[in-house]
């Protein structure tokens, strides 16, 4: 399904969030992980709230969730996680977790934004941790409640990488990818995945094409759900002979896994968010690289800050310099991939690092 921008970036300065209408009852909080040094536990209570992905995603909710856990254990101390089966569950997740005395409470996407932001400045004495949005649900370019700390990730520069590997390693010369729904936070992938592909064609003289995103508009599956749709998106890309593909919306790779298999064809598979080779074995045959968010990592900080009394509501970028972005190694790929072209990927990193080469996304400088 191709579609044309209905969601502009003028005017956002940082990320997008989403207005929903919250209603309905919740799922309850439920104990998730265990202090690991065996002596008193702590008061500290750290919370999580994912979106409809759930914790099982393999992908965005599971490593932010794995984040929790492991500053819980740092701390010896419990997780309370409640997992949204719908959108009319994440206000009340957020207000139960709340209720439960959470001191921080981390919620797993942008769709969560305004219920985060009413909750917060409803409970100015309970730290939030926000995933992938800015807080700014009114687009003026500040955060709507001090007490909310978003977690925000350049991923840009990372597919850029991906996108100039893409093209290298393409036999058909098109590279392909689509997202799930069309907010900032799915497309600054596309941007860098494209803008790499063009660099690799202006170094190379080359002419690899980029089917599903022109930097404007592009193919997008409506949901973040593995569903028939996302197999069809998928599909009619792959029909118009791309040989690497990066679906850009959690579980949503798992339908391109599908449309790959039944084509027949060789076709490579980029993830995002999360090392897909590792997260879900159904991958390693496929899965050239993966375009890294290290959310486990930023989420963990953010919760022991919370929990040591340094906590700010200051944003979070993750970055290739300070490695909250990167590309996941290329596993099963290693003997088809040109070792010079593994180099190149690797001088871009440092180039981007050292501001040799820019990467445009709605999270620049």
């Amino acid at each position: 399904m191709t579609i044309s921008t209905t969601k502009k970036l003028a005017g956002i300065t940082l990320a997008a969030g989403v207005i929903l209408a919250l209603t309905g009852c919740g799922q309850a909080p439920t104990e998730g992980g265990a202090g690991s040094d065996g002596g008193e536990a702590s008061s500290f209570l750290p919370c999580i709230v994912s979106d409809a992905g759930g914790f099982d995603d393999k992908s965005f909710n599971q490593l932010s969730y794995e984040g929790v856990v492991a500053a819980a254990d740092e701390l010896g101390v419990e997780v309370k996680k409640a997992e949204s089966n719908a959108e009319t569950e994440y206000g009340p997740n957020i207000d139960n977790m709340v209720s439960e005395g959470c001191n921080a409470i981390v919620s797993v996407g942008f769709a969560l934004s305004q219920a985060t932001v009413d909750a917060a400045n409803a409970n100015p004495d309970t730290n939030f941790i926000l995933v992938d949005d800015a807080a700014d649900n009114d687009f003026d370019g500040k955060q709507d409640a001090e007490n909310v700390k978003p977690l925000l990730y350049n991923t840009a520069e990372a597919a850029f990488m991906a996108g100039y590997l893409s093209a290298g390693y393409s036999k058909s010369g098109k590279v392909g990818t689509y997202g799930g729904m069309e907010f900032p936070t799915v497309t600054i992938f596309m941007d860098g995945f494209k803008q790499g592909v063009d660099f690799y064609n202006k170094e190379n003289s080359a002419s690899v094409q980029v089917i599903g995103w022109d930097g404007t508009t592009g193919s997008f599956t409506g949901g973040f759900e593995a569903n028939q749709e996302a197999k069809t998106v998928a599909k009619n890309i792959l029909d118009q002979g791309v040989d690497v593909i990066m679906p850009v919306g959690g579980p949503i790779y798992q339908s391109a896994l599908q449309a790959i298999t039944e084509s027949g064809a060789e076709v490579a598979l980029v993830g995002v968010d999360a090392d897909l080779f590792n997260t879900d074995p159904t991958t390693q045959d496929v899965v050239l690289t993966s375009v890294l968010k290290a959310m486990d990592v930023s989420v963990k900080e953010a919760v022991l800050s919370s929990a040591d009394g340094t906590f700010s509501g200051e944003p979070y970028v993750g970055t290739l310099e300070n490695e909250g972005v990167g590309i996941a190694p290329l596993h099963n790929f290693e003997g088809k991939v040109d070792p010079a072209l593994m180099e190149k990927v690797e001088q871009i990193k440092q180039d981007i690092i050292g501001g040799k080469i820019t990467v445009t996304s709605y999270l620049s400088k």
